[in-house]
């Protein structure tokens, strides 16, 4: 907020503002709020009107007057054009420099009616307050203004979303703007000006065909919102980028849950609601779980303030139907519930086909090399977790690890460079005196859909352990999870709804009471469940592993300690860490052999 402020406050040609950050950041929120703080210094405005210019007609004359004399100054006109005598007297009135010039070429020349009337531009009498143009859909025509054709050259200009916006401020999408190479162009030629060529430079008559009008001599601030992308892109690929924009303030997706954006986001809820039913302070608190739920982080609120918004407005058709004279608490968990039923007919068909076997899956019992991970599907507003099977195959040679998705073309590079990860690991934790030397493949099963990140490192890393080591792991348990060389977890996106993909599965399929998750220890802040799995938790029907590294993961899948090694470098025997590096070093061995 503070460069932000910054830069709206400040005045200089240069200082002009790119704000950067994920789209529904709340950035266009922030910057009207910041904007209505300062919206009230006026002392920017002025009055902005285009004259006949006796010498060259071709190029209007834009004469700036204070706030509220354009008019003024026309009216004036209409008397000196009746009584000439009037000359004198206006002069003294009219002390600016260029308006006496024009006054006395208009009495010696104003023989045409039209030299008569000026074109006022910016009429700011009933401003109260700088300008905030925010041009959603920015043309040739709507952002730098047109030339109306068939009248006198003074009288034909329109002005465009720059010229109104002159002493405030104007928004553009950066995405629109930089993605049109001509208003790209165009624009940087109006953010060039100084405040020394703006009285020497007519810029405006590459617009305006045969009409060279002088452009507003007035400052416009222009602010750009775009992707931290974009920003890039033009700071190394433009070399007057940054000499345009000087500041960039960058907005999150979430915010810190203190007691001020509480209270900031509350004010929001009940601002947007004050044509709903009354809001009960139950209500908020559903509503601000949701916040934090958004922004997957229970210390984090969410900015996207407008979703709230809808679900406040979900919540208050939920309690009309009910009868109730308020929103409460329980009218926004059913608004959430029928969210989630309207988008719950794909999980559900996923889900039956695990239940039927048409999708290849075990909720119970053990396997070797298999371990059911967890994905997340978006539909629309909507996302919601579910179960995939991961297979590793092992065998001897010098492969090395192949990803059956990335041979097949279905393979992301995030998700390529968590396979390479997995080689790293196994050549820090067990391949110390002796080469790596095998031929594994890992493979998704059942899926026909392209795959990308690193979330599914883990478990992918549990299924090629356990078919180095020949031992079963558990197929009640599902697994979520980034893995770095050294064995250390690390977090990982949707995690609750990953989380309650897989209980829906099992509920659907049966609970056992022994089925769960395992998920990184650095997700435990981002739990935000809904209260049927919460309930299921407590009641221990079902179950969260938090943990902060392979072994430990393992040591849940497989029923066996880890080990470690002893002052020989040794893994003590009946260890899964023992049973996979002698599988590798026997690999490594019949590889040698069919040389």
């Amino acid at each position: 907020m503070g460069m932000l402020r910054l830069g709206l406050s400040m005045s200089r040609p240069g200082y002009n503002i790119f704000i950067s950050g994920d789209e529904g950041s709340g950035r266009l929120t922030a910057l009207k709020e910041e904007v209505a703080r300062i919206e009230g210094d006026i002392s920017h405005l002025s009055d902005a009107f285009y004259a006949h210019n006796f010498s060259h007609p071709e190029c209007p004359v834009c004469i700036t007057v204070e706030k509220g004399k354009a008019r003024e100054f026309q009216k004036d006109l209409d008397n000196l054009k009746q009584d000439r005598t009037l000359l004198d007297s206006l002069k003294k009135k009219w002390k600016e420099p260029r308006l006496q010039k024009f006054l006395d070429a208009l009495t010696e020349h104003g023989d045409d009616p039209a030299n008569w009337k000026i074109n006022i531009i910016l009429d700011r009498s009933r401003s109260t307050r700088r300008p905030l143009v925010i041009e959603s859909h920015p043309s040739r025509e709507s952002l730098f203004g047109y030339v109306e054709k068939g009248l006198p050259p003074h009288l034909s200009i329109r002005s465009g979303s720059y010229q109104i916006a002159s002493g405030g401020f104007l928004v553009l999408d950066a995405g629109e703007i930089v993605g049109n190479e001509e208003l790209w162009t165009t624009l940087k030629r109006y953010l060039e000006m100084t405040e020394r060529s703006l009285f020497s430079t007519a810029v405006q008559g590459e617009m305006m065909s045969s009409i060279r009008a002088y452009p507003i001599p007035i400052l416009t601030k222009v602010i750009l919102i775009g992707t931290e992308d974009i920003y890039d892109k033009l700071s190394d690929e433009d070399d007057n980028f940054l000499r345009f924009f000087k500041l960039s303030p960058q907005f999150d997706y979430s915010m810190e849950r203190n007691e001020k954006n509480i209270n900031g986001t509350v004010s929001y809820l009940k601002k947007s609601g004050e044509k709903l039913l009354s809001q009960s302070d139950s209500a908020y608190r559903e509503i601000l779980r949701y916040s934090s739920f958004l922004a997957e982080d229970r210390q984090r609120l969410t900015t996207q303030l407008s979703l709230l918004g809808d679900l406040l407005e979900e919540a208050d058709v939920e309690a009309r139907e009910k009868g109730k004279k308020e929103i409460d608490g329980e009218s926004v968990r059913r608004a959430l519930e029928k969210r989630d039923w309207f988008s719950s007919m794909t999980e559900e068909h996923i889900n039956s086909e695990i239940k039927d076997g048409t999708m290849v899956m075990s909720l119970e019992g053990e396997k070797i090399g298999v371990v059911n991970g967890l994905a997340v599907m978006d539909r629309g507003l909507t996302a919601f977790g579910t179960p995939c099977v991961i297979s590793a195959t092992v065998a001897p040679g010098t492969e090395g690890i192949i990803n059956i998705e990335h041979e097949a073309g279905l393979s992301g590079n995030i998700h390529d460079k968590g396979l390479l990860i997995l080689e790293g690991y196994l050549r820090h934790r067990y391949a110390q005196s002796f080469p790596l030397s095998l031929y594994a493949g890992i493979c998704f099963e059942q899926n026909y859909g392209s795959i990308d990140g690193d979330s599914a490192s883990s478990a992918e890393l549990y299924a090629l352990l356990s078919a180095i080591g020949c031992f079963p792991v558990r197929q009640d348990i599902a697994v979520t999870g980034s893995v770095n060389q050294m064995g250390e977890l690390q977090p990982v996106g949707g995690i609750n709804e990953k989380i309650q993909g897989f209980y829906n599965a099992c509920r659907t399929c049966g609970l056992t009471g022994t089925q769960g998750v395992i998920i990184p220890y650095q997700n435990k802040s981002s739990l935000i469940l809904p209260y049927s799995v919460e309930k299921a938790v407590e009641e221990k029907r079902f179950h969260i592993w938090a943990i902060s590294s392979i072994d430990e993961g393992l040591s849940i899948l497989s029923g066996l300690e880890s080990g470690e090694r002893d002052r020989k470098g040794n893994y003590r025997n009946g260890t899964f860490n023992r049973l996979i590096e002698d599988q590798l070093r026997d690999l490594w061995r019949s590889s040698q052999s069919q040389r």
